[in-house]
């Protein structure tokens, strides 16, 4: 990771909590955070991250990423690097995708379909069956 990323990520990490016992010193954050960027690039296991790199322990990592998570460090950051692209033009935006499945879906329609609607405003299912008995197998 370079220092430039580094230097905008370290002031959005919350303060780590204080020891209530004595152990092992607590692993840097920033290398704790290339052990978290090592395992999503890599897709290896939490458990299965080599402690020969250096980045501390698999479920050390994972503590870290899930406490940065609840803290909201990564919309922080999300925002912060938008602000900046969009200062400096150069955010390209005819790769930009648009995910229905995030957008909220009206319950009904001006003019529903009685084919479709039930009593309840909901289409109506398409895997239930009326016979009683369904199955997807072509074998009985």
């Amino acid at each position: 990771m370079s220092d430039e990323l580094w230097s905008l990520i370290e002031p959005l990490l919350p303060e780590p909590a204080p020891k209530q016992v004595e152990g092992r010193l607590r692993v840097p954050d920033r290398q704790a955070l290339c052990g978290i960027l090592f395992v999503l690039h890599t897709g290896i296991q939490w458990e299965y991250l080599p402690q020969e790199l250096g980045f501390g322990s698999g479920m050390t990592c994972w503590r870290r990423l899930a406490a940065w998570n609840e803290a909201g460090v990564w919309d922080q950051l999300h925002a912060m690097l938008l602000k900046k692209l969009r200062s400096k033009q150069k955010l390209d935006w005819s790769r930009a995708v648009i995910v229905s499945s995030h957008v909220r879906a009206a319950r009904r329609g001006p003019k529903a379909s009685p084919a479709r609607s039930t009593a309840h405003g909901r289409a109506a299912s398409t895997t239930s069956s009326s016979t009683g008995r369904a199955s997807r197998s072509r074998c009985r």
